[in-house]
């Protein structure tokens, strides 16, 4: 693989890498409540898929306007990667050792959130409090267990979505 490709990627990953601890840290730092906002979850979401277009469209420019589906894949993939990687490290970091309270907090609004949620949509007691029993008995969410399965479904989903980035950007040259 070109190095130039790898380059832009882990440059754009680490950017992303960055923004994402960012938001995590300012979160943290200031009110924990706005890591349980789907306005925020779903930001990050686009953001994320952004920076993987950009690092495709950098390296497409790097290699002269062509770039095959599985060079605009691995800078895709590598970028998304490392930002989530840096994001999850920190994440655990913050709250597993620097303020374990912190994550038992934020499990909390989280199941307030689920639960008013479910209330919206006129689930009934029963499952309700099924659904309390479950997320109450669950692993924190930054256990370093689940960090490690939250990050391999993060990739599975942002690799199906560089899948198709990869294939609408990829632009061969026809004269090779």
């Amino acid at each position: 693989m070109d190095k130039t490709i790898k380059s832009i990627a882990t440059n754009f990953g680490i950017y992303l890498g960055v923004i994402l601890s960012s938001v995590t840290v300012i979160a943290y730092a200031t009110n924990l409540e706005l890591l349980t906002q789907a306005w925020l979850g779903i930001s990050l979401f686009v953001a994320i898929i952004v920076f993987g277009i950009i690092a495709v469209s950098k390296s497409k420019s790097a290699l002269g306007g062509y770039i095959s589906f599985k060079e605009a894949f691995t800078a895709y993939f590598i970028t998304v990667m490392i930002g989530i990687l840096i994001n999850a490290v920190i994440s655990v970091i913050i709250f597993n050792f620097i303020d374990p309270e912190a994550a038992v907090t934020l499990k909390e609004l989280v199941i307030e959130k689920s639960i008013e949620m479910m209330r919206n949509f006129n689930t009934p007691e029963d499952a309700l409090a099924d659904a309390l029993n479950q997320m109450e008995n669950s692993p924190s969410q930054f256990a370093i267990s689940s960090m490690v399965q939250s990050v391999i479904i993060q990739l599975i989903i942002y690799s199906v979505i560089g899948l198709i980035i990869s294939l609408i950007m990829k632009k061969n040259n026809e004269d090779l």
